[in-house]
């Protein structure tokens, strides 16, 4: 316990250093590279939604560069296969006594952070292999069950506006991301900064800050911070809150949501809680903490209803409206 109070109070220092590095690559983001640093601590993945060129890839691969963690980009396309992002058995033989065998050639799944780029344009099967890897850190291929290495970070990107040709995924794998985060344009400052960076003939050289041990260690220690009953209970207050079905869902959810967050919701949001104050030098998290993580939490499993859709609202709104009307009791 000790060892994680010491991690914890350096884990602060930490994060500004890591800030640092990714700032020397990605122009402004503040927000988004939080949440993401919060997604690694945690031990969760994201699903990142934004339009075309506003440097998800890049913010990935700095990520990964930074943690020396190894890196894998699969760009999700409507003919892949689950092997070819899993792996599959090849026929060799041995030269020397012309012995034939099958080896298995792993696929890009088995790196440490993995960049699943437009997830939502493969077929539901490639997705279900994908599901087992995000739920169960394990690949099962030709009949054989493989560990994947830890830390495992699946962030996968979707692109909000073309929808045509795509594959929705199902509430059962959007419920396997801990966080859904939404990227927008950049001011305009930021944005001439974008391009004076990245028409000169100036690279950006990072260097690393972490290994997968020191991230491994963080993460245990995050999980032993303790938590306050007031805070947890206000964290699974605000989860059963969008079940319209229960007694604890003001009218906003009832007349706009169909179906409210599980139980794994309120998991995470505590998760995210801790991670969130431990990365800001806190060893508790506060109500505030639940709050600020809600949303990135909760919006991709809120299924809104007809009347919502039909007053332009999205599952976003409806969450932010659940935060003024459930208040922390203090």
């Amino acid at each position: 316990m000790q060892d994680s109070l010491e991690l914890l109070e350096r884990l602060a220092s930490t994060r500004q250093t890591l800030l640092e590095q990714m700032h020397k690559v990605i122009v402004g983001q503040e927000r988004v590279i939080d949440e993401v640093l919060i997604a690694l601590f945690s031990g969760g993945h994201c699903l990142v939604e934004g339009v075309p060129g506003l440097a998800k890839t890049l913010l990935v691969n700095t990520l990964a560069r930074i943690t020396h963690l190894k890196f894998a980009r699969i760009q999700f396309t409507p003919d892949l296969m689950p092997s070819d992002i899993t792996g599959t058995d090849i026929l060799t033989e041995n030269k020397s006594g012309g012995h034939r065998s099958f080896e298995f050639i792993r696929g890009p799944l088995f790196a440490n952070i993995i960049l699943a780029d437009e997830i939502n344009r493969t077929p539901p099967k490639t997705q279900a292999a994908l599901l087992e890897a995000m739920g169960e850190h394990q690949i099962t291929a030709g009949g054989q069950t493989f560990k994947l290495d830890p830390p495992f970070l699946v962030l996968a990107t979707q692109n909000p506006i073309e929808q045509e040709g795509t594959y929705p995924l199902p509430e059962a794998q959007l419920d396997r991301f801990m966080f859904m985060i939404n990227i927008d344009y950049p001011s305009e400052e930021e944005e001439r900064s974008i391009v004076r960076e990245t028409t000169g003939a100036n690279v950006p050289n990072v260097q690393p800050v972490l290994n997968a041990e020191d991230i491994l260690a963080c993460q245990r220690a995050i999980r032993d911070i303790p938590v306050a009953d007031h805070v947890l209970s206000y964290a699974v207050r605000l989860v059963r809150a969008t079940r319209p079905q229960s007694s604890q869902a003001p009218e906003s959810i009832r007349k706009w949501v169909n179906w409210g967050a599980g139980p794994r919701a309120s998991q995470y949001l505590v998760l995210a809680a801790k991670a969130r104050a431990a990365l800001d030098g806190r060893l508790a998290p506060s109500e505030d903490d639940v709050r600020r993580m809600a949303t990135i939490v909760l919006q991709h499993r809120v299924i809104v209803s007809f009347a919502a859709e039909a007053e332009g609202l999205h599952a976003r709104d409806v969450v932010a409206k659940l935060l003024e009307e459930v208040q922390p009791e203090g």
